[in-house]
């Protein structure tokens, strides 16, 4: 990194279950104009901006953002599955680290329908064509959703190499549930308990139920990030800083070690997190609160060895000792993460910036982690990308 990047405002809007939300369009314009409001500055101070979506035509970037204003800056549609919302935030960053730009916009937003992910091209090769030829290879039961195969897949992997129990994985999503009964703008409050989580329906028998995946959700977050130089002449919050940020893509392992546990990731994550943690100078142990990728109850329990909070498979010892919530060694998700929180995929990401955010200058209420000094952003797309981004207390 060389350029310090801040970030000077967010916003997001309550997350809400398919076919209750406001348009996709109007989602995207609220949570870009509370994050204006939050860094005191008007839209034509934007001079670039980048918008995350999943499912939607070309240049609904600009359908959203014209809602706001119309400038004439360049808008750059963002697509990476999963990781969209992140990616935006990573483009933002760097545009503004590199000096192309002072101030730059990164929104996420998703307008989703019920039901498993589908994807909106039937007539050509899918992009995870070749990961679910190893799907059907390690794991079978081609009649279930995709995500469950993969996810779950991998989950019961895990069970099998290091004797991980069905019961961790409830109490990582029952953990959600109390955290997000803490979040007003998460879809699910209720806390549930970790014997509801295995007295859900089997989705998958003895391996996934149904509260360990995370709900279609819509919604919307935006963040705005400046220059240490604009920030200090027009008076703009720099308590948040960018320390550092990386994306990585699959490695040949991601396919060639015929493991679940790649499939879904675990390299890439592990790449992104290393390369990130070199550019800020810091370790896991230095880490004091963390929003992953929880899409699954088994993604997060996967996540936490991928980030190095653990060797790998120790992470079922770091749940029973409660190191993943307040009082432990970190809080992870405490906004309720995608679990409870809900997860409208080009969002995602910049929902996790916001709740990071707010960590950071102290301002997230009943969630609020006492001390918080460094962030980490972890969000993952299948196919692949995975952005780790890490938030330092200026």
């Amino acid at each position: 990194m060389t350029n310090k990047v801040f970030v000077a405002g967010v916003g997001m809007i309550p997350f809400k279950k398919p076919g209750t939300s406001d348009s996709y369009d109007e989602m995207g314009a609220q949570a870009v104009q509370q994050a204006l409001a939050d860094a005191g500055i008007a839209y034509d101070a934007v001079q670039q901006a980048y918008a995350g979506y999943v499912y939607g035509d070309s240049t609904c970037g600009q359908k959203a953002l014209y809602r706001v204003g119309m400038s004439g800056i360049p808008v750059l549609n963002v697509n990476n599955n999963c990781a969209t919302g992140s990616s935006a935030l990573f483009l933002a960053r760097q545009a503004v680290q590199s000096g192309a730009v002072d101030v730059a916009l990164a929104v996420g937003f998703e307008q989703m329908n019920p039901g498993a992910l589908k994807s909106a091209w039937t007539d050509r090769a899918p992009a995870l064509e070749r990961a679910n030829q190893i799907v059907d290879e390690l794991v079978g039961n081609p009649d279930m959703p995709k995500a469950i195969r993969q996810f779950a897949g991998a989950g019961l992997a895990h069970m099998q190499k290091y004797g991980t129990k069905l019961e961790t994985f409830a109490k990582i999503r029952a953990k959600a549930s109390r955290h997000a009964a803490r979040n007003p703008l998460a879809v699910f409050r209720n806390v549930i308990t970790t014997e509801d989580v295995m007295a859900a329906p089997m989705l998958w028998e003895g391996v996934i139920t149904r509260l360990m995946a995370c709900p279609p959700t819509c919604g919307g977050a935006a963040a705005i990030v400046v220059s240490e130089a604009y920030a200090r002449k027009h008076g703009l919050r720099m308590d948040v800083q960018i320390a550092g940020q990386s994306m990585a893509t699959d490695l040949p392992s991601t396919y060639d070690a015929k493991d679940m546990i790649r499939v879904v990731g675990f390299d890439m994550t592990r790449m992104a997190a290393d390369i990130a943690y070199n550019q800020a100078g810091i370790g896991p142990k230095d880490i004091d609160v963390i929003e992953l990728h929880d899409c699954f109850a088994q993604n997060e329990l996967l996540t936490y060895e991928g980030l190095g909070l653990c060797a790998e498979g120790g992470a079922e010892q770091l749940v029973n000792d409660g190191d993943n919530t307040y009082g432990g060694e970190w809080v992870t998700n405490p906004s309720g993460g995608l679990l409870s929180k809900g997860h409208p995929l080009g969002a995602t990401g910049l929902a996790q910036c916001y709740e990071l955010t707010h960590q950071l200058r102290g301002t997230a209420n009943k969630r609020q982690v006492e001390g918080v000094e460094i962030a980490l952003q972890h969000n993952l797309g299948l196919g692949g990308a995975c952005v780790v981004t890490l938030f330092g207390k200026n």
